[in-house]
């Protein structure tokens, strides 16, 4: 898989990517992830990026020319299958968009700034837009790295123990039982004595159990959302 990321600040994402899951997974080849500085290209003179909203009002919108000669670069390179977008606008970003777009080969992540991307940037090449959520941010970089992180640790061979992304929380619509690990006793307190029986049918049916209890307790919505 080929990630390209398109930023105003790229050094931003420049520790993220250099850690954990996403850099074993680079060093083993699952994953390429090439930042682009959307500095590099403008061809103004001071390498600006923006400029004021037609209309007026307050904010200043990223220009279309960078973006457009940047995307085009790219485009004339490879075939990308998705060109994503992070925007208010987006489809909330779930567990289940995120092992969809897992299975892609490339794609370019969009990282917005200041008011936005000048609109016909959107109507030309994006092909997907996404958000993490309900509130606004300073730039797109946290949303590409929150996605980048939930695809790239789907990918197989990316964790150790393939099984883990599969049981992980939102898999099958429900929360992840509780775990523990050693000691079994601790400050007066106990590991289940089912976790201890070695009988993985029973384990199994005492997690799924806690899984959906867990689940209508801290988040209903889950359950109705599966109905």
């Amino acid at each position: 898989m080929r990630i390209d990321i398109i930023s105003v600040v790229p050094d931003l994402m420049q520790s993220f990517f250099a850690h954990s899951i996403c850099k074993r997974a680079a060093q083993a080849g699952l994953v390429e992830v090439h930042l682009h500085d959307l500095h590099d290209y403008s061809t103004k003179k001071h390498k600006q990026i923006d400029d004021y909203p037609f209309g007026g009002g307050a904010g200043m919108v990223i220009s279309v020319e960078p973006l457009s000669v940047c995307l085009d670069s790219l485009l004339e390179q490879r075939t990308y299958d998705e060109i994503i977008f992070f925007s208010p606008d987006g489809i909330v970003f779930k567990q289940g968009l995120a092992n969809q777009l897992s299975l892609c080969e490339n794609m370019i992540f969009i990282c917005g700034h200041y008011k936005g991307i000048d609109e016909r940037i959107r109507e030309k090449y994006v092909t997907k837009e996404i958000s993490i959520g309900d509130y606004v941010l300073s730039g797109g970089e946290l949303a590409a790295a929150v996605c980048a992180d939930a695809i790239i640790r789907l990918i197989p061979g990316a964790i150790g123990d393939e099984m883990s992304a599969l049981t992980d929380s939102f898999q099958d619509g429900l929360l992840a039982p509780p775990v523990y690990t050693r000691p079994a006793k601790w400050n007066g307190m106990e590991v289940p004595e089912i976790l201890r029986s070695g009988n993985d049918k029973k384990i199994e049916a005492w997690r799924h159990e806690q899984a959906v209890y867990r689940t209508q307790t801290r988040r209903p919505d889950l359950l109705e959302s599966n109905e």
